[in-house]
């Protein structure tokens, strides 16, 4: 019983490192934000109000990223048939979807958007999945990576958004894409995404999933392992 309670005291204790540590990092963009946009938000949906795009907090590893959109290309690489590379408008003219989905963040803040985007199943099938393949690893521009099962990705129509309540995604929100990771936690909503690879390696741990965060990321579960 002594070990038990010791171990329990030490997690808890680590969990809370951890949020100190990411407080400290974060805290100077842990606020809301004026960000300009291409059009007017849509701030109502079906019935259902929706949160703004104001309502986020920045919190990524490197600050908000400045993609050049002329040179920059979406990758599809890994346990496919064909590789493949496409440009923003490219990507932007396949079949569009749209979902109202909450992102919950492990500080304490959520916000309910009007999503629009494309199906990551739909890429990835374009390409042509070979059997092996169990884990989708996504990769973004400032080096950001998470990973989720491929059953998961195509069993939810998982989005890669380019839309948020109507508007283009502004850059703070992770233009060209960001990847809507439904009923997962925030950090598994990777931004600036240029790269969809397919891999073997269902253990394979992202960013914040390497330095503790749980690998499964379930909203009803602890986000620490």
């Amino acid at each position: 019983m002594h070990d038990k309670i010791v171990f329990q005291e030490g997690r808890k204790m680590r969990e809370i490192a951890l949020i100190l540590v990411i407080m400290i990092m974060l805290s100077a963009g842990c606020v809301s934000q004026t960000i300009e946009l291409d059009g007017v938000e849509v701030r109502e949906y079906d019935g259902e109000r929706l949160s703004s795009v104001n309502d986020f907090r920045e919190n990524s590893i490197a600050g908000p990223q400045d993609v050049d959109i002329s040179s920059y290309r979406l990758r599809v690489t890994g346990l496919v048939e064909n590789q493949k590379e496409y440009t923003y408008e490219e990507a932007v003219s396949l079949q569009t979807y749209s979902k109202v989905v909450t992102l919950y963040c492990v500080e304490g803040w959520e916000a309910r958007i009007l999503w629009e985007g494309i199906i990551v199943s739909d890429l990835i099938q374009k390409s042509g999945i070979k059997p092996e393949a169990n884990t989708v690893i996504f990769h973004a521009v400032d080096g950001y990576t998470t990973s989720l099962p491929i059953g998961y990705v195509t069993d939810k129509d998982i989005i890669l958004a380019y839309r948020m309540n109507g508007v283009t995604l502004p850059k703070e929100r992770g233009f060209p894409f960001q990847l809507v990771a439904e009923d997962k936690w925030g950090y598994k909503w990777i931004k600036w995404v240029n790269e969809i690879e397919l891999s073997n390696d269902p253990n394979y741990r992202g960013f914040w999933e390497s330095r503790g965060y749980s690998n499964d990321a379930n909203i009803e579960d602890s986000f620490y392992d």
